[in-house]
């Protein structure tokens, strides 16, 4: 026999999961796309334009390290930004719920009515919210405003996720200039890696979010080797 209460928090807690299994994922495939395609653009610029792999190393690892940087802290100001506005939009609705409670819970009735749900019930649930402040809040920011409470840690881990995931993503394409005695070798080592992880990268994601598969590999592909022709060519033409 199930304790009390034992369902009623089950969902909740699937939920939550669910969202921060996507939230991850989302992380990963921000940090881990623009790591294997800038990297590896800057790199094969570079081979156009130098005759040094110690050079391209030197700039690539500078612009991993600054990369890793910037990118992590994008990921924390915009984890931070879900923060402050949903903190923002609660104080509203607990504002409202108190100078307005008629007009809310009309706003309830509105809510539950979209779903096909009889008016009776709609009172009836409207009633029961109003009797507590927290659960109407919680109920108003869900559904009228389709809002999930983020976790408060979440800007740092979403932050260490990308940043995590663009270094990764961005020694790979750099890897094949320490074992390559010329630029046009490594690039050569290079372009034959990055497209190949570039390819295991898309089939992951178009797996992990039911896309076509051939879609999913043929993308990435071209979008790094459009990054790194364009960086070469311009590379080229400058020098």
């Amino acid at each position: 026999m199930s304790l009390p209460g034992h369902h009623a928090h089950h969902p909740h807690h699937h939920h939550e999961k669910h969202s921060g299994a996507t939230a991850a994922l989302r992380d990963i495939v921000i940090g881990l796309s623009d790591g294997l395609t800038v990297p590896f653009a800057l790199s094969a610029g570079l081979s156009g334009a130098v005759s040094s792999n110690s050079i391209i190393l030197i700039a690539g690892i500078a612009e991993v390290v600054a990369g890793t940087i910037s990118m992590g802290l994008g990921g924390y100001l915009a984890g931070q930004t879900e923060v402050d506005h949903y903190a923002g939009e609660e104080k509203r609705e607990y504002q409202e719920i108190k100078d307005i409670p008629l007009e809310e819970e009309r706003e309830i009735k509105e809510i539950l009515a979209a779903y096909g749900i009889s008016e009776h019930t709609q009172t009836q649930v409207a009633k029961e919210l109003a009797l507590d402040h927290d659960k109407w809040v919680d109920f108003m920011m869900r559904f009228e405003l389709g809002l999930e409470k983020p976790d408060p840690k979440q800007a740092f881990v979403s932050a260490f996720r990308i940043g995590a995931s663009y270094a990764v993503g961005g020694l790979i394409p750099l890897s094949a200039y320490w074992y390559t005695s010329s630029p046009e070798q490594g690039l050569l080592y290079s372009s034959i890696i990055t497209v190949v992880c570039l390819g295991l990268f898309g089939y992951w994601k178009a797996k992990l979010t039911s896309q076509d598969l051939f879609k999913g590999v043929g993308m990435t592909i071209l979008i790094g080797i459009g990054a790194a022709a364009a960086a070469f060519g311009i590379a080229k033409l400058i020098k």
